[in-house]
């Protein structure tokens, strides 16, 4: 297979980069078989809490504390009546915890005013509520409803990037470019790809190209390649 280079991956038609795309799909896919969303969850209202937690948090440590919360409330309705001051001590771990209690809160109270309490299925009715965007909707929608969705999280959107597949920052014009090239039975499968990808090998700060299953199919080991000091022996 010849190395993908930044000029090709440039001049890829539509069509060349939605098979790309699938190719890069099925190798991660013998890469990570049992990948999938690192948020702990049985319900949609579950999942759109622990996004809301995730924030500036590790998932890890968002697992730790809903294992607990999600165990003693499980309603809108039971969220909505914690007092403040208790939701803040319970989930003061995960960080920026009074912004992740009103969010909560006030998340749950339009749930219960507008959808009966339910999470809503519709993306349009997601990112209507308080402190919801397009990520977290996308999530839920994808994970806990099954659509075909793609949620740019921190991961999908570096290694969208360094794969050549955008030349966006903002998630959600990432989102915008992925849509097209990404199938829709591909697109949950392909955001816990890149996810487990991007823990694993793919790193923020030091990537490690030479061990990367795909990086003939990605224009980035030739920037990496290029940038990185010879090592003396």
């Amino acid at each position: 297979m010849t190395q993908l280079t930044p000029k090709t991956a440039a001049k890829e038609t539509p069509r060349e980069r939605r098979l790309r795309v699938q190719k890069i799909v099925r190798i991660l896919d013998r890469t990570y078989p049992d990948s999938k969303l690192a948020l702990n969850f049985t319900t949609p209202l579950e999942l759109l809490i622990a996004l809301i937690l995730a924030a500036q948090c590790t998932d890890e440590r968002v697992n730790q504390v809903t294992a607990t919360l999600f165990s003693k409330y499980r309603r809108a309705e039971d969220w909505a009546r914690i007092p403040r001051a208790t939701l803040e001590a319970e989930i003061r771990t995960t960080g920026f915890y009074r912004n992740k209690a009103k969010a909560i809160q006030e998340c749950c109270d339009a749930l219960i005013e507008r959808f009966q309490g339910s999470v809503p299925n519709r993306l349009e009715d997601l990112v209507s509520l308080p402190g919801v965007g397009r990520k977290t909707a996308n999530i839920v929608l994808g994970n806990a409803f099954g659509q075909p969705a793609i949620g740019v999280d921190t991961h999908v959107g570096r290694l969208a990037q360094r794969l050549g597949l955008t030349t966006q920052t903002n998630p959600d014009k990432i989102e915008f470019d992925l849509n097209p090239i990404v199938p829709d039975p591909l697109k949950i499968r392909f955001c816990h790809l890149l996810q487990a990808h991007g823990r694993a090998v793919c790193l923020a700060r030091k990537p490690d190209c030479p061990a990367c299953s795909i990086n003939q199919l990605c224009p980035f080991p030739v920037h990496s390649a290029k940038a990185a000091p010879a090592k003396r022996k």
